[in-house]
This record gives structure tokens, sequence and C-alpha cells, in this order.
């Protein structure tokens, strides 16, 4: 998590009155953190006009979210975000992002575009490393998915949450929460869930994954509808995978609304003073594909230390990490193999070599 600056130095007057510094040195933090508050108050629109992939809920004492349903590869996404962010001046905002993910939101475009192209085998071992065999492998067959829809459409992921990060930061006291659960538990848990065949499956389909992608079809994953009918599509084939992957995010991402939707506490002129609370203002930035989701979890009440465990690894996970090592091994011992016997083949075919070969045979014809 981290907390945007409600203002930057560079904002401030260099030159101005003498009294007006000597008024703000009599001001109290208090004081101040209600000017500033009433500021935002005016700004924040009563009735804002907001984009039509904005999401309303309320909570039960009186906050509000509003969820912007994104496309990740998508200009007018990060539009929207950004109208809605300077429309109501929230006091959080939560992205779809987690604490491995987070290095996206000071890359810039070009080389977040470099990086998402450049999948090698330093970035295979960092994945596996990092997540296991299993979930590593999964991690950078996905992230193949990803570089084929970056290079179809020449634009880099990730764009409508630069954007949140960037608005957030013009917002006095509005803080940035990472809301999604760590890529490692998820994918842990997807690999989990399928069973050898199916492992096997998804990941032959993504190895060859090469059809064409136009920004149409992106910007046509805003529609509920066609999402709807993708994902139906999913879950006929992989319906543990949907669970894993989307589902189980869904209750993570409620959940993290949900915590930064709590009332806010406004500072107290003196100990006396009884505490006050106000209702939160809080911007949420996810996928369109979670919408439905976080919609229909928002009533009920959450526990999220289930989805966070991770199951141990089951018979055909086992089975499919020992195919996997003794693919490898067998393709480098294979390939040591062709290697060996060509360098042999280059040297006896030196005539320093042939003319040794000769004498050595002479020799042994003497004796």
């Amino acid at each position: 998590q981290a907390a945007a600056d409600p203002m930057s130095s560079s904002d401030a007057p260099e030159d101005g009155p003498k009294e007006t510094s000597s008024v703000s040195q009599n001001i109290s933090d208090a004081d101040a953190f209600k000017i500033l508050l009433e500021m935002k108050m005016k700004k924040r629109q009563k009735k804002p006009n907001l984009p039509s992939t904005v999401t309303e809920l309320d909570t039960e004492d009186g906050s509000k979210v509003y969820v912007v349903g994104t496309a990740h590869f998508s200009d007018s996404s990060k539009k929207d975000v950004v109208k809605t962010i300077q429309e109501v001046q929230p006091d959080v905002v939560v992205v779809e992002l987690c604490q491995y993910r987070v290095s996206m939101l000071k890359m810039d475009e070009k080389t977040l575009l470099k990086e998402a192209k450049e999948i090698n085998l330093e970035k295979l071992q960092q994945a596996i490393k990092q997540n296991g065999v299993m979930s590593g492998l999964m991690q950078m067959l996905l992230l193949k998915v990803s570089a084929h829809i970056t290079e179809q459409l020449g634009m880099a992921p990730g764009g409508e949450f630069r954007e949140a990060f960037k608005e957030a930061s013009k917002v006095p006291f509005c803080k940035f929460h990472l809301g999604d659960r760590p890529i490692p538990v998820t994918f842990k848990r997807a690999i989990a869930a399928l069973s050898f065949w199916q492992k096997v499956k998804l990941a032959w389909g993504l190895c060859f994954l090469s059809d064409p992608i136009s920004k149409d079809d992106v910007e046509k994953c805003k529609q509920k509808d066609l999402l709807e009918q993708m994902m139906a599509e999913m879950i006929g084939e992989f319906p543990d995978l949907h669970r894993t992957i989307v589902s189980e995010r869904d209750i993570y991402l409620t959940y993290m609304l949900k915590q930064a939707a709590k009332q806010i506490e406004l500072p107290q002129a003196s100990e006396t003073e009884p505490r006050k609370y106000i209702p939160a203002v809080v911007v949420g930035v996810v996928g369109m594909g979670h919408v439905p989701g976080i919609e229909k979890n928002w009533n009920s009440d959450l526990n999220i230390q289930e989805i966070m465990s991770v199951p141990p690894p089951s018979a055909s996970s086992k089975i499919f990490k020992f195919v996997i090592k003794a693919t490898v091994f067998g393709l480098m011992g294979y390939g040591c193999y062709r290697i060996g016997q060509r360098t042999v083949q280059f040297i006896l075919s030196m005539p320093a070599a042939q003319s040794y070969l000769q004498k050595l045979t002479e020799i042994r014809s003497q004796h």
C-alpha cells in the first residue's frame, strides 16, 4: 500500500506576502486538515457524471464505492478511470494489483512494452524460483498470452492502473491501495485445482496461441454480455481454473474494497472533543470480468482465510512435475550427446587427427 501525496512542494507559489507564511504557521494540523478537506468536498461532485463502465455500491455506514470496470489493453478505460477520480475526489483508490506486480506503476510505457515482449530463460528461472516449477511455468505461459496481445496491439498492459496512480496523487489525502490477491497464491491454487490432463491441455493451448486480436476486440471486452459469454465458455472447459483465477479473486477484491470503504476519522482539535467520522468515498479499478462477482458478493459476509491457503501438491501435480523435469533433462542430455557427437566428428575430420590415427594404426600393425 502507498499513500498518494496530498500536495507537492512545486505547487506552492515561490513569491507571496510574508503574512501568508506567518498565518500558515499559526494554523494547527487539525485546522489545515479541515481546510483542505473542505476544498476537496467542494470539488467533489454531488451528482457525478460517471462513465457507463462505473458501478456504484454503498456500505451500511453510508460510504460509497465506485467500481470502474476496465479492459486491460484499452485507451478508453484510461479515460474512464481519470474522469471517475476527478468527479468523485476519492479518499481511497483500490486497484487490481498485488505487491508482485506493483512495479508496472513506476515503469514507462516503452519499458513495459519491451518487458512484455521479451520472455527469456532468465524470466522463466525467476518465476520458477519465486513460485515453484508448476506455478512458474503457468505464470510464464500466461505472460506469453499477455505478450501476444501486447505484440498484436502495440500497447502495454496496466495503463488504467498507472493513470489511477497518477490521478490519486493529485487528490488531497487520497490513499492508494493494492487490492488483488498475491500472484503466487493464485497460481498455486490454480495448479492444485487442475487434473494432470487439464494441465497438459491448458499448457498446449497457451503455447500455441496465435489468433490475431484487434483493438475493436479489446473494446468489446467492456460489454458485459460478451464477457459473460466468454466466461461461460471458459467455465465449460476449465471450471476449477475459473473458480481459482476469477471467482476467488472476486471475493478477495470485494473484501479489500469493503476494507477501504470504512468511515474516516476526522482529526480532533482537542482531547476532550468527541471523535467524529464521515463516510468514505472509494474508487476501485478492476477488470470488467470481476465486476459481476463484486456485485454478487457485496452484501455477503466474506472470509478470505480459506482462499489464501495453498493446498499441498496432488499426485497429478507430482507426476506432471516429474514429466516436465524428465523432459528437460532428457532434452539437455540429448543436446549434450549431439554436441559431443558433432565435436568428435569435427576433430576426427581434421588433418592432424587423421595423420595421428594413421600412425597409430601403423604402429599396431607392426606389433
